[in-house]
Order: C-alpha cells, then sequence, then structure tokens
C-alpha cells in the first residue's frame, strides 16, 4: 500500500458540490492499494501513519495520534500509475475497486482504532481536495 501524507493547516474533499470530508490542522492521507496488499499492510500503513512524527513541537517532533490530531484518508488508485513507458500511465499495479475499497476502509478502521478522529472521501467518486500545506511537509510512505 502507498500513502501521500502531508501536514495541513486545513484539508477537505467535496463530491459533487458538497464537502463529504473536511478536517483543521491534521494530516491528509491520499491512500493507494496495490494488487498484493492486504489487510496486513493496510494497518501497518494507518499505523506508519498515526504516528508519523511531523508536527514540531517545543520539546522535538510530534505525530498526529500523539496530538490528537485528526487525518483526512481519500483513496487514490493514481498512486500506481506506472508512467515509465510512454506519456499514458499503467494503471496494471493497482488493486481492482473491489479489493482497494475494503483495504482503504481497513486503514480507516485502523485509525480510528489507535483513536484518532478520521474524515474520509467517498471511494471511487470524481472528487476534488483541497489542502493548506504547513511547510510544506509531504511524505510518501510505502509498506
Amino acid at each position: 500500500m502507498r500513502a501521500v501524507v502531508s501536514r495541513v493547516s486545513s484539508a477537505s474533499v467535496t463530491v459533487d458540490g458538497a464537502v463529504v470530508g473536511e478536517i483543521g490542522r491534521g494530516l491528509l492521507a491520499l491512500v493507494g492499494a496495490g494488487r498484493d496488499d492486504d489487510a496486513g499492510r493496510a494497518r501497518t500503513l494507518a499505523r506508519r501513519i498515526h504516528e508519523l512524527r511531523v508536527f514540531p513541537t517545543d520539546d522535538g517532533a510530534r505525530s498526529a495520534g500523539d496530538l490528537g490530531l485528526p487525518v483526512l484518508v481519500v483513496s487514490q488508485f493514481t498512486l500506481y500509475g506506472d508512467t515509465r513507458k510512454g506519456r499514458r500511465p499503467s494503471w496494471d499495479a493497482a488493486a481492482p475497486g473491489e479489493v482497494a475499497e475494503p483495504l482503504v476502509d481497513e486503514v480507516v478502521a485502523e485509525l480510528r482504532r489507535r483513536g484518532s478522529e478520521v474524515a474520509t472521501g467517498v471511494f471511487g467518486a470524481r472528487m476534488s481536495v483541497a489542502s493548506v500545506n504547513e511547510g510544506p511537509m509531504t511524505l510518501l510512505l510505502e509498506v
């Protein structure tokens, strides 16, 4: 599984003109599932997102989990786009929707089990994602 995680001042996701997920200061996690991923990898990815120490404090860096900050999770199959050959991405490595959706749901569930407040987009929908990045601080996580 892969995630592009950004430290944000705020983030939201809109579907058909309606905001479906919104957070203030916290993390925006664009999450993609690959063909070989499973629930164990989803839980590992969630743990890494929850424990990622990217928020500076007076005594060092802390995680969203440490600080009780929310996470906005947005499914993003395009993280598995392969552009090494030509100009048209190949999506062969991305898990099909019926496999990916429960894996993204497992990431959300594990974050919530760990105590995170989680907002989400809508799987498979055409979404508009807005964010105000802090830093900017954006990292690629892969498990």
